[in-house]
């Protein structure tokens, strides 16, 4: 998901005015206008049946193709309503395909999914602070040696997601009023109203307050790299279309993950894996977009916009999804685990404290994006083996 400055117009897939220039594809020729209209058929064939394996693969590209298409769509609205509204349509989108999948695991898996929203949010933080960071920086630093961004606006952005994440991750663990690394339901509710308003908070400053905290910083005596690069807004024809295969590519998202859901646990039970690689599986599908739309922004010289498209996913992974999944704690039975364990605690802090030291200079080589990169292989090593 994309909060960051020029999500829709930064990327290289044509999201805007398809088909008023030269060399675009036409929407309706596009791959993301049929795929979720064969996933929502797929998921209606498919519903309240047992499915066989050959079956499951077909429906688990469906959804992977249904991720892709809703974050395409919501960037072609993005790019037409701008901003800040843009930023709201890109996190409500993703955030709707992070909860759809999390919900649709805990309410078959009963107690044993107790942890599945606590998995994939701190997956989706060490992804992006780790992994999309770590690549952005080292792409940016092969082509260009050093990596330059904005130290203001990326270290703000970095506070956030340190504060939201301990506020929602680390603090379950400390806290006495209940058992285990649970909070209470007024405690949940405090940390659910806390996170939407500092998500709010942070919008408001990036996208209006101070926009230029966020914006691709120019090198000495260089213009801003790819000012000429925004692509024209999409037609209102082209923005209405979008806006309907958004919400049909949810409903394929949402429904698919309900119908490969026994599979992904079974998958992983069988291999004899840590329940843990469910949620990485969830972070790594959900974030694929935002991955690839990083690394061309920093092929580009634009390591802001990457850093944008990483920190901003991270706090809307914990400020929208936390809320969320607190008002679905209401009808869902069984247990909501957040805090995290003494291994995952040891990692964070390293990510934070790394993190800060990247950020502030507000410039970075290949031993940054480097050591990003080691940490992010480290949390995949023990999520595998832990």
């Amino acid at each position: 998901m994309s909060t960051g400055t020029g999500a829709g117009a930064d990327t290289d897939t044509g999201t805007g005015g398809q088909g008023a220039e030269p060399g675009r594809t036409p929407l309706a020729r596009q791959w993301t206008t049929w795929v979720p209209v064969v996933a929502v058929l797929v998921l209606g064939i498919g519903w309240g049946r047992d499915l066989p394996g050959p079956v499951v693969a077909v429906v688990g590209l469906c959804l992977i193709g249904s991720v892709l298409s809703a974050v395409h769509h919501a960037e072609v609205v993005a790019h037409r309503v701008g901003e800040p509204f843009g930023s709201l349509v890109l996190a409500v989108a993703v955030t709707v395909i992070e909860v759809g999948l999390i919900v649709m695991l805990m309410a078959d898996g009963g107690d044993k999914a107790s942890t599945y929203a606590r998995d994939t949010v701190f997956a989706a933080v060490m992804i992006t602070c780790n992994g999309i960071v770590g690549l952005s920086l080292l792409v940016a630093a092969l082509r260009r040696r050093v990596a330059v961004f904005n130290a203001e606006g990326s270290g703000g952005a970095l506070a956030t997601v340190i504060t939201l994440a301990a506020m929602t991750l680390v603090l379950p663990s400390f806290t006495t009023s209940q058992p285990g690394p649970e909070f209470t339901g007024v405690q949940l509710a405090f940390a659910a109203v806390a996170s939407l308003c500092l998500y709010g908070l942070f919008v408001a400053v990036q996208t209006v307050r101070h926009r230029d905290y966020f914006l691709p910083v120019a090198r000495d005596g260089q213009e801003t790299p790819g000012d000429d690069e925004h692509a024209p807004p999409p037609t209102p024809r082209e923005t209405w279309g979008s806006l309907a295969l958004l919400v049909l590519a949810l409903v394929a998202v949402v429904g698919n993950a309900k119908l490969i859901s026994p599979a992904i646990e079974d998958g992983v039970e069988s291999a004899g894996l840590p329940k843990a690689v469910v949620g990485v599986v969830i972070a790594l599908m959900v974030l694929l977009p935002e991955t690839l739309a990083a690394v061309r922004a920093a092929r580009r010289d634009r390591v802001q916009t990457s850093l944008n498209l990483a920190y901003g996913s991270a706090i809307a992974s914990i400020g929208l999804t936390i809320p969320a999944i607190a008002l679905a704690s209401v009808w869902l039975s069984g247990p909501l685990v957040l805090g995290l364990g003494p291994l995952h605690l040891a990692l964070l802090t390293l990510t934070a404290a790394v993190s800060a030291l990247t950020v502030v200079p507000g410039r970075a080589t290949l031993l940054q994006g480097g050591v990003h990169l080691v940490l992010f292989a480290a949390f995949v090593f023990l999520s595998f083996s832990p």
